[in-house]
């Protein structure tokens, strides 16, 4: 019994070393790696490095998309999120599946989708140029190809979540005379409130780190085009290591604070989040 207790202990132990090993070489060390040269060359590289025009214009650039692009998936997440777990109706497994396309679908991939769609040669881009409308290598484009790929982040957080609730109190409020809008303000939102929030920090965190699909967009236009990861592409292209690596760990920085505040989300309000997740 004592050997049996001695190997499951062994076991347990040498689980937890191969987690901590794998945690500390693939996460951790890359991260302080990215600080390290952030500050080789010292802080007034660093601060010279993240202050230049063009990097100013992308962190800028970034934030413009992020604050169109989070909205726009907040407002669609929690309709479908609403649809699909309060209502049946005909297409709904077509719906949900359509939530799920881009976790499916490679970014470069979408990103070439929408240069079909809208480029100079693609299907709607001639007719939308007549208009004097740009979708490709412009802001519009890069946010369509922010949008598609952080699409299912808050509808799949909160779908499960509102299944998990059920429809009773809506039901009540109702009953009582509340209105559509008046119930979801008064009875949804407030049961869905952390969830939405957890959502919207995935959400954001994804929309400011994407690459793949904004990089086919963008045309990569300097000061104009280029959001921070882009930036960080060009500069270390341009063998400013030390400079890619400054304004890379400003987006090291996002994923930090990202993971702090859904930690104390976690730890604040769990029950609820893990309803969010649970199937």
């Amino acid at each position: 019994m004592s050997l049996s207790l001695a190997a499951r202990f062994a076991f347990r132990s040498a689980l937890v070393l191969i987690g901590v090993a794998f945690v500390g070489l693939v996460i951790l060390l890359p991260l302080v790696t990215v600080f390290d040269e952030a500050f080789r060359k010292g802080a007034d590289y660093f601060l010279k490095a993240v202050g230049q025009p063009d990097a100013l214009a992308s962190m800028r650039l970034t934030l413009i998309v992020a604050a169109i692009a989070v909205p726009l998936n907040v407002i669609f997440g929690v309709a479908a999120a609403w649809a699909i777990a309060k209502f049946e109706f005909r297409g709904k497994g077509v719906l949900i599946a359509l939530i799920d396309l881009p976790f499916s679908v490679s970014p470069v991939v979408s990103g070439l989708v929408y240069v079909l769609l809208y480029g100079a040669h693609g299907w709607f881009g001639p007719e939308l140029q007549a208009m004097g409308i740009k979708v490709i290598f412009s802001v519009v484009g890069i946010v369509l190809a922010t949008t598609f790929v952080t699409f299912p982040f808050v509808a799949r957080e909160l779908i499960p979540l509102m299944q998990e609730q059920g429809t009773q109190e809506e039901e009540a409020a109702i009953t009582l005379g509340a209105s559509g809008w008046r119930t979801f303000f008064s009875v949804t939102l407030p049961n869905i409130k952390w969830g939405l929030l957890y959502g919207v920090l995935l959400c954001n965190a994804r929309a400011m780190g994407e690459f793949g699909a904004v990089s086919v967009v963008s045309g990569h236009i300097r000061g104009q085009t280029n959001t921070m990861p882009l930036h960080v592409e060009i500069l270390y292209n341009d063998y400013d290591i030390a400079g890619a690596f400054a304004v890379a760990s400003l987006l090291a920085g996002l994923a930090l604070v990202t993971l702090v505040a859904k930690l104390a989300l976690e730890w604040r309000y769990g029950g609820e989040l893990s309803a969010a997740r649970r199937h």
